[in-house]
C-alpha cells in the first residue's frame, strides 16, 4: 500500500533545507589508523562533508533519486569544497547561496574513544546554514519537487527559522510533500520551550515525521509531555501526518501509518566505529523504499540496514551505500545472524 503519493511529473525527487557542515574525523584508512582515543592525542583527521540533511542528500543521490538543496554556506574554500562535492554526485546546487558577512561553515570534531562511545566538538559560532533567509527559499523550486525534507535544525535561530517555516508553507500549499526529520542538536537552541514551539509548528504540516523518542518528547513538551508512541503517532496524524517514525536506539524502531498499523524492527548486529551518523542513513534508505512504494516493513527494513552500516564506517558522508550494497549487507547479515538480523513483526494497532 502506498501511504504517500509522489507527483511523478515533478522533475526533483526531493529538496532537502538546513545543516551544510564541515566533519574532521581521525583518519582511519590504508595508510594512517587513529585508534580509539581522546581526541586531544589525535594527530590526523580526514575531512568530510557533513550535517544531518546534507548526509541524507548524498545517501538518497546515491540510491538514484534526484536530489536539490536549499541551504548557506561560506564564501570560501568550504564553501567551494561543498557545492563541488554535492555537484559530482548529481545534487542540485541552484539554491545553495553564499554568506556575504564572513559568516562559515561549522566545523565538527569527532571523538571515538570506543565503538559504544563518541562525542562531538563543535564549532558554531555564527553558522552559516543558519544565515538562511526566506528570500532565498523559491515557490517555483519548492514547486519542481515530490517531496520537501526539512530539518530540525534548521530552526533553531532567527532567519533561518523563518526560511524553513515558509518552505513549509510553500510545499503545502503546492502540494509538495513534506517530511520532518526532527534532528535534534543542543547547540544554537535558548530554551525547551522554543524548542516545542517550532518543533510542532512544523510537525503539524508533515506528511512523514521521523525522530527519536526523545526529539518528539522535545516537540511534545507544551502539547502532552509524557506520550507514549502510539500516543504521539496519533497526535500528528490527527494532522496532516501518514506515517510516522519513532526510533529507540539499540531497541529499533518503529513506523505508525495512518490506517491504525504499527511496524517495528530491531537494529541490525553489528560492531560500531562510531555511535552517530546511523540516523542519516536510516532516513536515506527508509526514503528511498518510500518512493519505490515499497511496504513500510520493507522500508524499516532497509533504512535499519543502512544505519547499521553507517555506524560502521568512520564517515557519514562518504561511505553511504548504493541500493545494491544495502541488499547485498542485508543479505549477508541474515545468512550470518538468522533471526537475530533485523528481526520485526508487524501488528495492528488497537484504536479506541
Amino acid at each position: 500500500m502506498n501511504y504517500i503519493e509522489f507527483d511523478s511529473g515533478r522533475p526533483l525527487d526531493l529538496i532537502l533545507l538546513g545543516r551544510v557542515a564541515i566533519d574532521f574525523n581521525p583518519a582511519y584508512n590504508d595508510r594512517v589508523k587513529e585508534d580509539f582515543k581522546p581526541l586531544k592525542d589525535v594527530h590526523i583527521f580526514e575531512k568530510f562533508v557533513g550535517g544531518s540533511p546534507a548526509n541524507i542528500a548524498v545517501g538518497a543521490s546515491r540510491h538514484g533519486l534526484k536530489c536539490g538543496f536549499i541551504g548557506k554556506v561560506s564564501d570560501d574554500q568550504f564553501g567551494d569544497f561543498v557545492t563541488e562535492y554535492f555537484n559530482g554526485r548529481g545534487i542540485d546546487t541552484s539554491h545553495i547561496t553564499r554568506c556575504t558577512h564572513g559568516e562559515k561553515l561549522g566545523l565538527t570534531f569527532t571523538e571515538m574513544l570506543s565503538s559504544s562511545e563518541s562525542r562531538i566538538l563543535m564549532y558554531r559560532n555564527e553558522a552559516a546554514d543558519l544565515k538562511l533567509t526566506t528570500d532565498d527559499v523559491d515557490e517555483d523550486y519548492i514547486k519542481s519537487a515530490k517531496a520537501l525534507l526539512i530539518s530540525g535544525t534548521a530552526l533553531a535561530e532567527s532567519p533561518s527559522r523563518e526560511a524553513a517555516l515558509k518552505a513549509v508553507m510553500l510545499a503545502r500549499k503546492n502540494d509538495t510533500k513534506i517530511i520532518f526529520d526532527i534532528d535534534y542538536r543542543p547547540y544554537n537552541w535558548k530554551s525547551g520551550d522554543e524548542i516545542s514551539i517550532y518543533y510542532s509548528m512544523t510537525a503539524k504540516e508533515a506528511d512523514v515525521i521521523m525522530g527519536s523518542r526523545e526529539e518528539f518528547d522535545l516537540t511534545e513538551k507544551l502539547i502532552s509531555p509524557g506520550m507514549t508512541d502510539q500516543e504521539s503517532a496519533a497526535l500528528w496524524q490527527g494532522c496532516h501526518a501518514k506515517i510516522i517514525v519513532i526510533k529507540h536506539g539499540m531497541e529499533g524502531s518503529s513506523a505508525y501509518t495512518d490506517d491504525g498499523r504499527t511496524y517495528r524492527i530491531r537494529p541490525f548486529p553489528v560492531t560500531a566505529r562510531k555511535s552517530f551518523g546511523g540516523g542519516d542513513g536510516y532516513a536515506a534508505g527508509f526514503l528511498y523504499g518510500l518512493y519505490q512504494g515499497w511496504d513500510i516493513m520493507d522500508c524499516l527494513e532497509f533504512g535499519s540496514a543502512e544505519a547499521s552500516m553507517m555506524v560502521k564506517s568512520n564517515n557519514c558522508s562518504d561511505s553511504l551505500p548504493g541500493p545494491e550494497e544495502v541488499s547485498e549487507f542485508i543479505r549477508k547479515e541474515k545468512e550470518e545472524f538468522g533471526d537475530i538480523a533485523a528481526g520485526a513483526d508487524q501488528i495492528e494497532r488497537t484504536e479506541g
